[in-house]
């Protein structure tokens, strides 16, 4: 079957924020997801199918639903594989094969058999060893779990996507028996907070927030209409005019995770993110810990060994506002600008 087109990342017209965090989360997973909050019909989906599909193509073992890499992951294939089957694969070279990163999409009705996976617990009472049948979390492992509508989800489900996308660790319980496997993905959530809000205990949770709206330019929302019209007529055509920029962004994703372990933090600039975080208010030490992740992961996407005052400033942006409690969501980036001013 011929592989569906989809719409180039350099072809999103604005956004800038937004495209901005998802980069830095596929760079860094570490820095625990994204949260885009904003009105239906602003790109959310399109630009995080667009980002994956630029990505490099990643080695994954043959036959393995636990997306496992042949390089770094085989003391893992062997003990997934006996948990999944009852048997100890045969030993021998794997076989591989090469696929794009993958966008796995968590419906909003999924229940926590279907996200996290089950065990079978009268196999193991039986038979006395471990029989699993994964889950949505294994389909993610080394790629990006959507969740559209992330606020109507149950706050355990969430908790329990947070919790892997943080360790990125996947563990099934049942009963007193327990398995884990590797489950280390991109989680991007989006919302419309017309709808609801999450709780402020999960909504801290996510490293990174954006809100987006509509593109106000009369000449950008022209723009946005004629590229997705060309973009329909013929998908093929449309792309490869961007494919030169889109493969200059995916050599600067790859770069800059060969960077980020090199990149060094000036002593002043811990001092900065800490009085940064105090003067707006924020609760506890996650915020300052995402802020020093997202300043090191904004230094290796600019192929810089060493974080810069830009770094935390535009760190800010994307940490800080879904953290602090004292004003409303929309004065948030005014009051941070602000509270920076004032230094």
């Amino acid at each position: 079957m011929k592989r569906k087109t989809v719409f180039p990342f350099a072809a999103i017209v604005g956004q800038d924020m937004m495209k901005l965090a998802l980069i830095l989360n596929v760079i860094n997973p570490t820095l625990s997801g994204v949260l885009i909050r904003g009105e239906k019909g602003t790109g959310k989906s399109t630009a995080v199918r667009a980002l994956a599909d630029i990505l490099p193509e990643i080695d994954v073992i043959s036959d393995c639903p636990f997306e496992l890499s042949p390089q770094d992951e085989q003391d893992a294939y062997e003990e997934c594989m006996t948990a999944l089957t009852g048997e100890a694969p045969k030993s021998g070279d794997l076989e591989s094969y090469k696929r794009k990163v993958r966008v796995v999409e968590l419906p909003v009705g999924a229940t926590e058999d279907r996200v996290v996976g089950t065990l079978d617990l009268e196999h193991a009472l039986r038979k006395g060893t471990k029989r699993v049948e994964p889950g949505l979390l294994a389909a993610a492992h080394r790629g990006i779990l959507y969740v559209d509508e992330v606020n109507l989800l149950d706050d355990h489900i969430v908790d329990v996507l947070l919790d892997s996308a943080a360790m990125g660790v996947n563990t099934i319980e049942r009963e007193g028996v327990s398995f884990s496997h590797p489950a280390k993905f991109t989680l991007v959530g989006t919302m419309n907070p017309e709808e609801g809000e999450l709780r402020p205990q999960l909504l801290d949770r996510f490293g990174l927030c954006v809100h987006v709206t509509g593109v106000e330019d009369m000449e950008s929302r022209v723009l946005i209409m004629k590229r997705r019209v060309a973009f329909d007529e013929n998908p093929a055509n449309f792309t490869a005019q961007f494919d030169q920029e889109s493969a200059n962004i995916a050599q600067s994703i790859t770069k800059a995770r060969e960077v980020y372990p090199k990149v060094k933090v000036p002593e002043s600039m811990y001092a900065e993110i800490a009085k940064c975080c105090l003067e707006v208010g924020v609760d506890g030490h996650r915020a300052d810990i995402i802020m020093l992740k997202t300043a090191k992961t904004l230094a290796a996407y600019d192929a810089r060994e060493e974080v810069a005052p830009k770094d935390i400033e535009t760190a800010s942006q994307l940490v800080l506002p879904h953290r602090v409690r004292r004003v409303p969501l929309q004065d948030v980036v005014t009051d941070i600008s602000a509270a920076r001013g004032r230094k």
